[in-house]
């Protein structure tokens, strides 16, 4: 595979460590396996909303569905448990891999961000990480007519950067996000920490790797 002119990654979970949600939950009272059930409800709810035409901003999704969670966990969880979980989720620090990850990977490519939370999220967590000026911008589906992984999305991204998507590469943790890209047109890398099956089903990666120093050494033997 050529070498990418622009690298495009995933926010949540691919470059945050969102580990310390269940640990959040826990502290608030209320079970700590909520964490991942919250997080898939919401990336599911967000595409529905995507799936019937509209656009709902991600924040509005999470703290909704948090506060009717934890009222259907019937553990008696307030409003200040609710605030402390939402705070935790927006001051999230980045996986062990990233600050090298990015740091090798800013020399032979553009970097940018899309996520389908908030470019506000984003700024904080790189810049906490001490890399945001390694990327030349943190969009966001706040600003596309659609959630990812709607071909929208990574037609606005491409149309931001001023790239014709078969230059761009998105790395995602997630699979569907990876089936997304492909179906528009972008080349697309698996960020495969956990050593997990990758689904049958949706588009395979172009790319797979354990982390992000792994992907750098990937492409850096990639041609132009």
């Amino acid at each position: 595979m050529s070498s990418p002119r622009t690298i495009v990654f995933d926010v949540n979970e691919t470059l945050s460590d969102m580990a310390p949600l269940a640990e959040a939950f826990a502290a608030a009272g209320a079970p700590a396996h909520l964490a991942r059930i919250w997080f898939a409800g919401i990336l599911r709810d967000g595409f529905a909303v995507t799936a019937a035409g509209g656009n709902a901003a991600f924040a509005e999704i999470a703290q909704d569905s948090l506060e009717r969670l934890l009222a259907e966990s019937g553990d008696g969880v307030d409003e200040a448990a609710a605030g402390s979980i939402m705070s935790t989720l927006k001051n999230l620090d980045v996986h062990p891999d990233v600050v090298p990850g990015i740091e090798a990977l800013s020399p032979l490519a553009e970097l940018v961000t899309l996520s389908n939370g908030s470019a506000s999220v984003a700024e904080k967590l790189l810049s906490g990480a001490g890399v945001r000026e390694r990327f030349r911008a943190l969009l966001s589906v706040d600003d596309a007519p659609a959630w990812k992984p709607a071909r929208s999305a990574y037609a606005y991204a491409a149309a931001e950067c001023g790239r014709p998507a078969a230059q761009m590469l998105l790395v995602a943790v997630h699979p569907w996000d990876i089936h997304g890209a492909h179906e528009a047109g972008l080349r697309t890398a698996w960020l495969n920490r956990t050593g997990a099956q990758y689904p049958g089903y949706f588009a395979q990666p172009d790319l797979e790797a354990a982390d992000l120093p792994s992907l750098a050494g990937r492409l850096a033997g990639a041609p132009d």
